[in-house]
């Protein structure tokens, strides 16, 4: 699995109710504020740069600002999440989450299958690498996690593979190391990334379904497609442990006040000390992204006290009333 697929179950600690005056939930809000709070998840064309697509969606949207959550190099396609407006500030959130990505590796002369399987499996846990020469981060070793790899064919010298692995690890090194192990050499001959985080395939869209739903609401303003194809800014946290607060704590926390006991209505379980969590309305809001400084076994004893501080706050000052 991926870090992503690691899920807490939600905890109530109060009975609470929301005002519907204030805020709104994140699937209805109106469609200028969907394009500042949303993400698209493209389905990455190969030759141009992931610098060169988010350019285009944000040209396309006719907004000020795009941003993407993990570049793929240009001849490299599939999941690239695509963050619009005040929404690329979360692009962090996907870091943790892990990557997924289909690989044609080609050997450079053939190798039995079972020896490829057997080597392949050596790979999984915490691998060292060194970014290839063509990268754009400082050339020095580092640790990264390979979750799965798993075999998918062999025919003759192309071997098919899924891997799931922690943000920053290179593929391409992985297919030449992997081939040092085999002793033959091997280099990577095509890759996809089918996942990022909690998005996968399925929830991709093409740059052909973006501008033709931008063209149906900038001429007839016509919104159902624009709807389908722009997703709030929410989904990208799904994966996150949550904590969840009163409408009275809301504005609080919008001007950088730690989350206190009182203001809490319920929680994840599996929340721990220094770990990222999402601070939540109950009409499923982003507040912000914070850092946890107790566990949830403390949440759910605790009366006073903070239980986390918030780090980047997305949800502007005011959207609820000042209740401090």
């Amino acid at each position: 699995m991926l870090p992503s697929d690691v899920r807490g179950q939600l905890i109530e600690k109060v009975s609470a109710h929301t005002d519907p005056n204030h805020g709104c939930p994140p699937h209805q809000r109106p469609v200028p504020e969907l394009l500042d709070k949303g993400i698209i998840i493209l389905d990455k064309p190969s030759n141009p740069t992931s610098h060169e697509v988010a350019a285009w969606v944000r040209n396309i949207l006719r907004i000020e600002k795009t941003g993407h959550g993990g570049t793929l190099d240009p001849a490299v396609t599939g999941v690239l999440p695509i963050t619009l407006g005040h929404a690329t500030r979360i692009n962090q959130v996907l870091l943790p989450a892990g990557k997924e990505y289909i690989c044609v590796m080609e050997l450079h002369q053939p190798v039995p299958e079972a020896q490829v399987l057997h080597y392949a499996k050596r790979f999984e846990g915490k691998i060292y690498q060194k970014p290839p020469v063509r990268s754009s981060v400082k050339r020095q070793l580092r640790v990264r996690e390979i979750y799965y790899l798993k075999i998918l064919q062999v025919v003759e010298k192309f071997v098919l593979f899924r891997v799931g692995c922690q943000a920053g690890t290179y593929i391409r090194k992985l297919c030449h190391d992997l081939g040092l192990v085999l002793g033959t050499g091997a280099h990577m001959k095509e890759l996809r990334r089918t996942r990022s985080g909690p998005f996968s395939e399925k929830d991709l869209v093409s740059l052909q379904d973006v501008f033709d739903a931008a063209m149906a609401w900038f001429e007839d303003s016509d919104d159902r497609l624009l709807r389908k194809v722009v997703r709030p800014m929410e989904d990208a946290v799904v994966h996150l442990p949550k904590i969840i607060v009163r409408d009275s704590a809301v504005d609080a926390i919008c001007h950088g006040a730690k989350v206190s006991m009182p203001g809490i209505v319920a929680f994840s379980s599996n929340i721990t000390p220094d770990t990222m969590v999402a601070i939540m309305t109950l009409k499923n809001e982003l507040i912000a992204i914070g850092t946890a400084l107790v566990h949830s076994q403390q949440i759910k004893k605790m009366n006073k006290g903070f239980c986390a501080r918030p780090t980047t706050v997305l949800m502007e000052r005011g959207t609820y009333p000042r209740k401090w």
